[in-house]
C-alpha cells in the first residue's frame, strides 16, 4: 500500500505524504507473451492469475477490449522468472511505481513541494526517485517490487486480435503493498513531517491477502487515517479490482467517510457501483464512451451516501473522475474552490504527458469527448451543449458541484501507465481545500 504526503502550494513549501511504491517494468504486452512461447488464443478473465496460460487469456480479453486492468500473480516464482525475462526483453523500461508514488514523484517535479514517501522502495526504485522526495530509513528494503505493465498500441494486432484502444494490462506478486506493511512507519512519520496533504493508495493490492487480514488492515487504515491531524486532507487514489467484498468493505468500513477526496476511473467506478448497489449497477459494462449523466449519477450518489453533510460525519467532499476523453471534479459545496482550473489542469496533462510533449501539439491530439450530454439520468437532468470557447461545463445538484471537462487525447500515446495518478496530482496541485471544522 502507498502513503505518501505532500506541502501544497503556498508561500511555503508543499509537503506530501505517500504510501505504495514499486518499479514499473513497462513493455509491449505482445512481444513478452511471444517470448513466453505463448501463442494468441481465447480471451478470458481470471480474478487471480495462477499460471501464465492465465496471463495470456486476460491479457487477451482486456486487449480486445482495449480497457486497462490490473491483477494479482499468486505463484511467486513463476511470476520472478516472467519478471527477470521482462527485464531483459529489448525495449523494456523501468519506471517509478505504484499510485502513490507516482503522484508524489509529479508533485516533486514542483521545487517548492517535498515528499514523503512509506512504500517498499528497493535499491532500483530509490535510484529512479526525484531528490524531493524524502523515503524514511524503515521504508528501504534490499528488493524492488516488480509490477510488470504490458502496454499494447491502438489498431495493434496478435493473431486475430486487434486492439481498439491503447492501453495497458498490469500484473504483479507484490505482498509488502498489499499487506500494507509500510502503514506504521508512515503514521509514525507523520508528526516530524507536518504534511499539507496525504496521498493513500494501494488497496487494490489488498486482494492477494486472505479475508482475515483485508478486515484487520482495512480498520488499521482507518486508525491511522483518524490519527491525521484535523485539516489535513487524505486524497485515496483507487484502481483496478475484481473483489466486490473488498471493495463493499473500503466503501462501508469507514474507509470512504475517513478520505477527504478520491480519484478513480471508470472500470473503478462502475465497479463501486456494482459492488456497493449503486445507480446503473445492472451495466455490466460500459459500451463505448462512458455516459455522462449516468457518471454523474454514481459520482452523485457516492457523496450523497458516503460523503459529508448536516447529518453524517464523513469528510468525503471531493471526487476527481476521470476516462479518456472527458474529465469530471464533483465536490460538496463550501469545501473547495478552483474546481475549474483544477479540472482543466488535469485534462492539459493527459494530453502532454500521454504524447510525451511539453504544451499540447494540436496536430498530435483528436477531441472525442460528447459535444453534448444529459447531465442525470435518474432524475430529470439538464441538457448541456459544449462551448468550444469555454470549454469546462458546470453543474449544480443538490450541494454538488460538477465540473466536466473534453480531453485533447494523444492520438500516438508514447506512455499510458501512470496517466491517472498525473490527472488527480494535477488536480489536487490546483485544487484549494477549504478548512472546515
Amino acid at each position: 500500500m502507498d502513503w505518501s504526503s505532500e506541502h501544497l502550494p503556498s508561500d511555503e513549501s508543499l509537503q506530501d505524504c505517500r504510501v505504495n511504491a514499486c518499479v514499473d517494468v513497462v513493455l509491449s504486452g505482445v512481444k513478452l507473451l511471444e517470448a513466453l512461447g505463448l501463442s494468441p488464443g481465447n480471451g478470458k478473465d481470471h480474478t487471480i492469475l495462477h499460471s501464465r496460460n492465465d496471463l495470456e487469456e486476460a491479457f487477451i480479453h482486456f486487449m480486445g477490449k482495449g480497457v486497462a486492468a490490473e491483477r494479482f500473480f499468486s505463484d511467486k516464482e513463476a511470476f520472478h522468472d516472467i519478471a527477470q525475462i521482462a527485464s531483459e526483453l529489448p525495449g523494456a523500461q523501468h519506471y517509478v511505481g505504484g499510485n502513490a508514488a507516482l503522484i508524489g514523484q509529479k508533485f516533486a517535479a514542483n521545487s517548492d513541494l517535498k515528499v514523503l514517501l512509506c512504500g517498499p522502495v528497493g535499491p532500483k526504485l530509490h535510484e529512479l526517485l526525484d531528490d524531493n522526495v524524502f523515503v524514511p530509513p524503515e521504508s528501504l528494503q534490499e528488493v524492488d517490487e516488480f509490477h510488470l505493465i504490458l502496454e499494447y498500441q491502438a489498431g495493434e494486432e496478435w493473431g486475430r486480435l486487434k486492439a481498439p484502444h491503447a492501453n495497458r494490462f498490469i500484473f504483479s506478486h507484490d505482498l509488502s503493498n498489499g499487506a500494507m506493511n509500510m502503514l506504521e512507519v508512515f503514521v509514525s512519520s507523520l508528526e516530524e513531517f507536518q504534511p499539507d496533504l496525504v496521498v493513500l493508495s494501494g488497496l487494490h493490492m489488498m486482494e492477494g491477502q486472505s479475508k482475515e487480514l483485508q478486515r484487520k488492515r482495512l480498520l488499521e487504515v482507518v486508525t491511522s487515517i483518524s490519527d491525521i491531524p484535523t485539516g489535513i486532507p487524505v486524497h485515496l487514489e483507487l484502481a483496478s479490482m475484481t473483489n466486490r467484498e473488498l471493495m463493499r468493505s473500503i466503501v462501508h468500513q469507514q474507509v470512504f467517510p475517513a478520505v477527504t477526496s478520491l480519484g478513480l476511473n471508470e472500470q473503478e467506478l462502475l465497479f463501486l457501483s456494482q459492488a456497493a448497489s449503486g445507480p446503473h449497477s445492472s451495466l455490466s459494462s460500459w459500451n463505448g464512451v462512458p455516459d455522462v449523466g449516468m457518471v454523474s449519477d454514481i459520482l452523485f450518489w457516492i457523496l450523497k451516501e458516503h460523503g459529508r453533510s448536516k447529518s453524517r460525519a464523513s469528510d468525503l467532499t471531493r471526487i476527481h473522475f476521470h476516462t479518456l476523453v472527458y474529465h469530471i471534479l464533483a465536490t460538496v459545496d463550501g469545501h473547495w474552490a478552483n474546481q475549474l482550473a483544477a479540472v482543466a489542469a488535469g485534462a492539459r496533462v493527459a494530453g502532454t504527458q500521454a504524447c510525451a510533449t511539453e504544451t499540447i501539439d494540436a496536430s498530435r491530439v483528436s477531441l472525442r469527448a460528447p459535444r453534448e450530454f444529459m447531465t442525470s439520468h435518474s432524475e430529470a437532468g439538464s441538457r448541456i451543449v459544449i462551448d468550444p470557447s469555454r470549454p469546462v461545463a458546470e453543474w449544480h445538484r443538490e450541494g454538488v458541484s460538477f465540473h466536466f471537462t473534453p480531453v485533447l487525447v494523444c492520438k500516438d500515446p508514447v506512455r499510458t501507465v501512470g496517466l491517472g495518478d498525473a490527472i488527480s496530482a494535477e488536480g489536487l496541485f490546483y485544487s484549494e481545500a477549504r478548512p472546515h471544522y
